[in-house]
């Protein structure tokens, strides 16, 4: 058993990205433009689907400003992965 079928309803640890996690951040930021979002790493929990929690490094180019934020993204059993919401840190 992994450590994410352990913690049914609870959230992760935060860890690094797999392929799987980065392939549902770019599908759900998808057209999104403005503030530039890389995530660094990521918490999940199993619902009806999975939400996500990235760790992101955030910047507006051009611009050298930096902060970091938390995008959360919902991803159902079946369709498109969706931004939630997406806090300042």
């Amino acid at each position: 058993m992994s450590t994410q079928e352990l913690l049914l309803g609870g959230w992760t640890a935060y860890h690094p990205l797999t392929q799987e996690d980065q392939k549902v951040f770019d599908e759900a930021m998808r057209g999104f433009v403005g503030v530039k979002y890389t995530p660094n790493s990521v918490s999940t929990q199993v619902v009806n689907g999975i939400n996500y929690r990235f760790k992101c490094t955030a910047s507006m180019p051009p611009s050298e400003v930096i902060w970091e934020a938390i995008v959360e993204i919902y991803s159902p059993i079946e369709g498109t992965p969706y931004v939630v919401s997406i806090t300042r840190i």
